[in-house]
């Protein structure tokens, strides 16, 4: 079993309800979406093929037992579901961060595995291409997230939200990770049972690649 490869590297987990936690990033290679404020486009190009079996033996290297699985979009590789299936086999607890815009209908149903979801919202050019279908396969323990740019993006999570009643945990996250004000203004004038939330990772260490 092998998979193509961006980087794998130690840091904090910056995004959604895990934020803040010790976690080990695999980052696949490759994207079916090309978002106009995407911040990893080093994925597009093909990345290091790695055997299942030496990525273990990479991310043993660290003490901490949560690790987030990444891209571009993870569920393009058919066998990043052998990987998930051994990361839980050896007792990890996983994050999946996915576009929305493939099924997670063969994701594994497990207290250990948190599917985190895009919504692509107008600004990102990519809102047609979601697959809507999903927010109802999502769990209580997972997260819904809407990263916001304008009042455009706002207004079309709302309807999302009001449409579709995900039952997991909402975050939206400004375009760029940083500046919350007119999220968080938006959300307590219209009582919105989100959470907002920054990137923290570029708070600490700016876009820097690898963190």
């Amino acid at each position: 079993m092998v998979l193509k490869v961006s980087e794998i590297f130690y840091s904090i987990q910056g995004e959604g309800i895990q934020i803040g936690i010790p976690t080990i990033f695999i980052r696949l290679a490759g994207c079916n979406l090309r978002c106009k404020w995407c911040d990893t486009k080093w994925v597009f190009k093909a990345g290091k093929e790695m055997l299942i079996d030496k990525i273990m033996d990479e991310i043993k290297k660290y003490s901490t037992k949560y690790v987030c699985v990444t891209g571009g979009e993870p569920l393009l590789q058919k066998d990043v579901f052998e990987l998930i299936k051994m990361l839980l086999d050896e007792d990890y607890s996983i994050c999946i961060e996915t576009n929305g815009s493939i099924s997670i209908e063969e994701l594994p149903c497990s207290e250990r595995l948190l599917i985190s979801m895009d919504i692509k919202c107008p600004s990102s050019g990519m809102q047609d291409r979601m697959n809507f279908s999903n927010i109802e396969l999502l769990n209580t323990g997972d997260q819904l997230k809407f990263v916001i740019e304008d009042n455009r993006d706002y207004e079309y999570a709302k309807e999302i939200i009001a449409k579709y009643l995900p039952i997991c945990s909402i975050i939206m996250t400004p375009v760029g990770g940083k500046n919350m004000n007119f999220i968080a203004e938006k959300v307590l004038e219209d009582g919105m049972h989100v959470r907002v939330l920054p990137q923290l990772h570029k708070l600490i260490w700016g876009d820097k690649k690898g963190v």
